[in-house]
Parts: C-alpha cells; sequence; structure tokens
C-alpha cells in the first residue's frame, strides 16, 4: 500500500493518492472522517491492470483525517500511515493522515 501527497500551491488543498495492492479484489475504496464514512461512487478507486486500486482526493491542508481501505467489505488499515489512532466507535485503530 501506499500514500503520496502533492500540495499544491494555488490553492490551500492536498491531493492525496492512495495506492492499494488488491489484486483478487473486486472492490477497494478509502473512508475516513473525510467522507463521513461512506464508501460511494466518488470513494471508489480504480482497478488497475497490474491488479492494483488506485484513487485521488483533495483533502485541505494542515489538517488530519483517519482512514481506513474497505477491501472487498473488509476494513484494512494503511500499512505507510503517518500514524495510527484508537477509535472507541471502531474497536481499533485507524489510520491518520497528517497534512
Amino acid at each position: 500500500m501506499a500514500i503520496s501527497k502533492q500540495y499544491l500551491k494555488t490553492k490551500p488543498v492536498c491531493k492525496v493518492t492512495f495506492t492499494v495492492p488488491a489484486e483478487d479484489a473486486k472492490k477497494v475504496a478509502v473512508v475516513g472522517d473525510f467522507n463521513n464514512w461512506k464508501a460511494d461512487k466518488a470513494s471508489s478507486l480504480k482497478k488497475l491492470k497490474n491488479g492494483n486500486f488506485k484513487g485521488t482526493i483533495e483533502l485541505p491542508k494542515e489538517g488530519s483525517f483517519e482512514f481506513k481501505y474497505i477491501v472487498d467489505g473488509n476494513y484494512v488499515n494503511e500499512t505507510e500511515a503517518d500514524r495510527y489512532q484508537w477509535n472507541d466507535y471502531a474497536g481499533g485503530e485507524n489510520a491518520v493522515l497528517d497534512l
């Protein structure tokens, strides 16, 4: 798994690209407090020919966001997250993206 961040000079946002290797998966989405934890069309990652799923989301600069991936209905943490934070509602740790 991988995350890349591209800060824009002209806008107060960061383009965050999520890449998830999941060759056997049918659907992968990224959900978090930036989209009310909803897996919808906007949060779905596109499957590439190499078996990875990839997508880019614009998020406000200078924020922290909890998130997880949903891979075929199962919640999965990002292994390269900036940090992890306990979430009582989830009963476990969520990956955190610091911008």
